[in-house]
């Protein structure tokens, strides 16, 4: 439990739905932020695991330039709704922000951790995925592991 291999499956068997079908979402961010000593790493498998869930929602910067191009994380967005979810990778930290927005203007933005944003990010999924299977699927392979 917790060794680094454990990452590429993220949370196998963590937050396995209760028949009711809802996910314990606090023991998957727990499992999330501390099988994933790899910043870059954990930002990679939620972006290939949410990729096709949210489109055009989701946008992932690599590191590099025009002419390099990178499979490093250099920041993922994520629009759900009026937030947006943004975590910037610096170094081996990250930088991660929720912003609010109404009428299309962002009205606030709040600098938050890692465990905090991935509770909003998760609990946002969760909300989704009960009108959108793709979300739905999504969802369940970052929370109870599965094929990206």
């Amino acid at each position: 439990m917790g060794s680094p291999g454990d990452d590429a499956a993220a949370v196998v068997g963590a937050g396995q739905p209760p028949e009711g079908g809802s996910f314990d979402l606090s023991m998957a961010v727990s499992q999330l932020a501390s099988n994933s000593t790899d910043v870059r790493f954990m930002l990679k498998l939620l972006a290939s695991q949410l990729a096709d869930a949210l489109g055009d929602r989701l946008v992932v910067e690599r590191t590099g330039g025009r002419f390099r191009r990178s499979d490093e994380i250099k920041s993922v967005r994520v629009t759900l709704g009026s937030d947006s979810l943004e975590a910037d990778v610096h170094g081996s930290s990250v930088r991660c922000t929720i912003g609010h927005s109404s009428g299309g203007i962002r009205i606030r933005t709040e600098q938050v951790d890692m465990t905090t944003w991935l509770t909003r990010l998760l609990r946002t999924l969760q909300a989704e995925a009960a009108s959108s299977e793709q979300t739905r699927v999504a969802l369940e392979n970052i929370v109870i592991g599965g094929q990206a």
